[in-house]
This record gives structure tokens, sequence and C-alpha cells, in this order.
């Protein structure tokens, strides 16, 4: 969760993403956040998310996505 924490927290430096809970619809993360999203945990976790994982239910929050990331390193 740490790495993904860093990448977040990167990206907005401002949110305190391990509280936050409503990134989609918040706007917090656009679709270009979400395209170097993508890009960067399929680098750092070595995982491919699928177009059908982009959903707003696995990007609105650190923990949903790290979520996503843990089912996708099972497969």
């Amino acid at each position: 969760m740490e790495r993904l924490l860093n990448i977040l927290s990167d990206m907005h430096p401002d949110v305190d993403f391990e509280v936050q809970e409503n990134l989609i619809k918040e706007g917090i993360l656009d679709s270009f956040d979400i395209v170097t999203l993508v890009t960067e945990i399929t680098e750092e976790f070595d995982v491919m998310i699928r177009a059908r994982d982009i959903t707003p239910e696995n990007f609105n929050s650190a923990k949903a996505l790290y979520a996503l990331i843990q089912r996708l390193e099972e497969e």
C-alpha cells in the first residue's frame, strides 16, 4: 500500500489518500491521472490493468485501487 500511496502523493501532494474515498466523484483524479496511474501501477507492481478494470469503483480510493492491485497480482 505504501508504494501506491507514494505514486498517488507524487501526483497530488495536497490530497490525503489514506482517508479520501471519492477521488473520481470529487474530481481529484481526472482521465489523464487515470492513464498515468495505470502506467505507473503496471510498472511498479508488474500487473496488467485491463480496460474493464478501469471503473470509478476501482479508482475512487487508494484502498479500492490497492484491492484491485492485489486481485490482479493473484491472477
